[in-house]
This record gives structure tokens, C-alpha cells and sequence, in this order.
């Protein structure tokens, strides 16, 4: 498929933080888009005023004449993510048109580009949004496809002058293997989306097949530990490649050094906290020093980077009460968010509100949520948001709690949330999880801003 044959573009699940970044790129680049989503939120509500047309009805009726009949113009963007079902989906394959994954257009757009690829269980988009910061800030530019909303530029999709592009380079449904990149980072292969891969092997197994897909003389990067040939290691530790030294806390600030046997940067500053954070931000100076950018801009970007929202995203900051709301869905990423606030907040009691992602994930890591659930002092939990998945039989929120050492501890409607709070007004609340838990936020920022 030629893009630049292309005049029209119709994104099937377009409200998908990687959907509506392509949504955006296509937009940019003058070419009529629209789609369909069966939610709207703050996000579809934004593209919508950037002029693309969202209808959130799975009816064909709602579709543009446009699109009625087979084009050679046109394309069809969709996501798995879509029931097999979907009307709409449907009929563009009754019609013949051209539909291809958003990974395989991520594949198209970045193949003939200078491609730094991040893959990883977890730690992918925040590792990928500061690469992308270090080479826009530094002056090295790119364009970049994000798997959130980057703080500093309050957008999911980067604009560049250059041919480098960063890409977020998804696990899920192997999409990753579309990508052939120039330097690759992979961030963890911890076990998840089992119900695509069956098991851990099977995972790591693509992961590998990820990394053998890199261009000749490409760089990948891999955490320590990681069991992938070829590879330059980082970590916060004395042991890797690239890694991170004295790390301290300053003022809610995480200070460390940087040292790869080559470079040495000392007293970095970083505002995102977190020790998996700051291995998430060497890796990134690592490779913006391969591309020969000088130390002190890196620094100064380092220091300037304000973060990816919803992730250890600070809501309310005041002397009485902090609120922080963080993605984690995986049991490896509650752990690394708890750590985080506990090194910062070691004195405050921790209210916890979390929604478990999918059902499938809660049965099969039920007893690793509940080890890190039940450190904290606090906890509400709501009932599983289903995504993609239709209920499993004994798999509910009741089933998590019950593995729950922890003693306060309950199940809490998500309307009934924000009253909880206003009556009971904790000191340190931490809403976590990947489902609709973010429809929570802005009620809860209100009630602590108006007490």
C-alpha cells in the first residue's frame, strides 16, 4: 500500500490512544478522516475540535457517503481491540476495502524512516516519550507515535522536520512485529495478555522474534536481566552497560548520576519519580548519546520533562492532601507505583483505589495483585472493567479481596467514590488501573479542591 495515494482515512475504534495518534498524523498531513468509536471521552471530544469526524454509533448509516462503496483512495485503520461483530467492520470487509491494523500502518509510516522502536510489558510508553522529548527538546527533533498524552506537548503524536521517528511498539496481538527498527529497547517481558499468548514462553518467544527484527547494524537496548543476546544492558545498578549511580530523593525529586564507560553525567534531575522511571530515563540518555547529542542539553531535557498523563500523574499537590493517579494494570507496575510513593511519602497512611483491567489478567495474576494490594493501608477496590472480555465465571472483585491480607479493605461502587472520599478526606490517594477509572478523576480533584 502507497500512503501517498491515500486521500481519505477511516479509523475503526479511533478513541485508542495509538488509533487517535494516527488519526492525528493522517490529519496533519491534510487528508480527510473520521471514524468511529463506541465511547466518547476527553480524548475523541478533542479530536473531534481538531475537525476529525467521530460518530459513536456502530451503525452504517453513520458512515460518509464517502465510504459507502469501495475507493482506491480510502483506507480503513482498525484495532482488535473491535468485537468481531461490529457492523461497521463488517461492512468494509463485505466491500473490499483496504483494511489494515494500526500496527501495520505504524509499520508503512516508519519503514522507510530512521526507526528507535520501545517494546516491553510495561514501561514502554513512558520510555518512549522521553526519548522522544530528549531528540524534540535537545534540538535533534523527530516525529513520534506515544501510547499517551506527553505532558510537556499535550498530545500522543509528534511532529518532526527530520526522518527519525519513535514508535511505541505494542506486545499485544504480536502487533510489535510489524516494526523494523534502527534501535529497539525492550523494558520487561514480564507474563501478561496470557490470553493471547498462553503462556510466558510463547511471549517471550515474540519478544526475541522483536529483537531479530531490527535493521543490519541496528542497537538494541535491553533492561538488565533480560535474557536477549546482542544486547547493551541498562538499569539502575553498577552492573549494566548504561546505568544509573547514586540515586537519591531531592525535594520529591529523583538526583542521579549517568555512566556508560563512555560518558558520565552527573546530578541529573528527574520530576517523574520512581527507580523504574529513572532506568526508563537511562536507557533514553543512552541512546540520545549514541545519536551524538551533547550531554549538557540531555541534562537540561532530563530536568525538564514533565511526564506522561496518568502516569504517577500528580493531581492534587497541597500541605493536606495529595492525589496521585497512575495507569498500572499489571501487578510488576502496582509495585514499582507503591514503591514510588512510599519512597516519597513515607509518613502518610495510603489510600488505594484500584480497578482491575480484564478479567482474564485478574485470574491470572489474582495471588501477585494481591501481595502488593495488601501493602497498602487503604483499599478500595472496584469491579473488574471488562475491556475486550466477556465475564468469567467466579472471577470478580470479590474473588481479588478475598486473597487480600489486608484488612481495610473493601469493594466501592464507582459512584459511590467520590462521596467516600468527600466523608472520609485521606491524606494520600493513589487511583490506579487501565480501565474507565480516569471518569474518576476530575469528581475526585473537585471534592478535595472545594473541602
Amino acid at each position: 500500500m502507497e500512503l501517498s495515494k491515500i486521500n481519505r482515512v477511516y479509523f475503526v475504534g479511533i478513541g485508542g490512544i495509538g488509533m487517535s495518534a494516527l488519526a492525528r498524523y493522517f490529519a496533519k498531513r491534510g487528508l480527510t478522516v473520521c471514524g468511529y468509536d463506541k465511547t466518547r471521552t476527553k480524548l475523541t471530544e478533542t479530536l473531534e475540535l481538531e475537525g476529525i469526524s467521530i460518530s459513536y454509533l456502530d451503525e452504517i448509516s453513520t458512515l460518509p457517503s464517502s465510504f459507502l462503496n469501495k475507493n482506491d483512495d480510502s483506507l480503513v485503520v482498525y484495532t482488535p481491540a473491535i468485537p468481531k461483530h461490529s457492523e461497521i467492520l463488517n461492512h468494509f470487509i463485505d466491500k473490499g476495502f483496504s483494511l489494515k491494523k494500526r500496527s501495520e500502518v505504524l509499520g508503512i509510516i516508519s519503514k522507510g524512516m530512521f526507526c528507535i522502536a520501545v517494546a516491553g510489558t510495561h514501561g514502554k510508553t513512558t520510555t518512549s516519550s522521553i526519548v522522544a522529548h530528549l531528540l524534540k527538546d535537545t534540538g535533534y527533533d523527530c516525529t513520534a507515535f506515544l501510547g499517551g498524552i506527553t505532558s510537556n506537548y499535550n498530545s500522543n503524536v509528534l511532529f518532526g522536520n527530520n526522518n527519525v521517528v519513535v514508535v511505541e511498539a505494542d506486545e499485544y496481538d504480536r502487533s510489535f512485529l510489524t516494526l523494523h527498527p534502527d534501535v529497539a529497547v525492550i523494558t520487561s517481558m514480564d507474563a501478561d495478555h496470557l490470553d493471547i499468548y498462553g503462556d510466558k514462553s510463547q511471549l517471550e518467544e515474540s519478544f526475541h522474534l522483536f529483537a531479530g527484527q531490527l535493521k543490519p547494524n541496528g542497537i538494541l537496548f535491553a533492561h538488565e536481566g533480560l535474557p536477549l543476546d546482542n544486547s547493551i544492558s541498562y538499569a539502575v545498578s553498577n552492573s549494566a552497560t548504561a546505568r544509573a549511580e547514586n540515586l537519591r530523593v531531592e525535594g520529591h525529586k529523583f538526583v542521579f548520576d549517568y555512566a556508560d564507560g563512555h560518558h558520565t553525567i552527573k546530578d541529573l534531575s528527574l520530576m517523574l519519580p520512581g527507580k523504574h522511571n529513572v532506568a526508563n530515563t537511562t536507557v533514553a540518555i543512552a541512546i540520545a548519546l549514541k545519536l551524538g547529542i551533547d550531554a549538557e542539553k540531555i541534562k537540561a531535557a532530563v530536568a525538564n520533562f514533565k511526564g506522561v498523563k496518568r502516569r504517577f500523574e500528580y493531581i492534587v499537590n497541597n500541605n493536606n492532601q495529595i492525589y496521585i493517579d497512575d495507569y498500572a494494570h499489571h501487578p510488576e507496575e502496582l509495585k514499582a507505583c507503591f514503591d514510588a510513593v512510599r519512597q516519597l511519602y513515607p509518613e502518610k497512611k495510603l489510600t488505594v483505589i484500584f480497578q482491575p483491567h480484564l478479567f482474564t489478567r485478574t485470574r491470572d495474576f489474582a495471588d501477585e495483585f494481591a501481595k502488593v494490594l495488601s501493602t497498602a493501608d487503604e483499599l478500595l477496590l472496584l469491579d473488574i472493567y471488562p475491556a475486550r472480555e466477556l465475564p468469567i465465571d467466579g472471577i470478580d472483585a470479590s474473588f481479588l479481596l478475598s486473597k487480600i491480607s489486608l484488612e481495610n479493605k473493601k469493594i466501592i461502587e464507582k459512584d459511590a467514590v467520590v462521596n467516600y472520599i468527600k466523608n472520609t478526606k485521606p491524606e494520600l490517594i493513589l487511583t490506579v488501573g487501565a480501565g474507565d477509572i480516569d471518569t474518576l478523576i476530575e469528581p475526585i480533584k473537585n471534592t478535595l479542591t472545594n473541602v
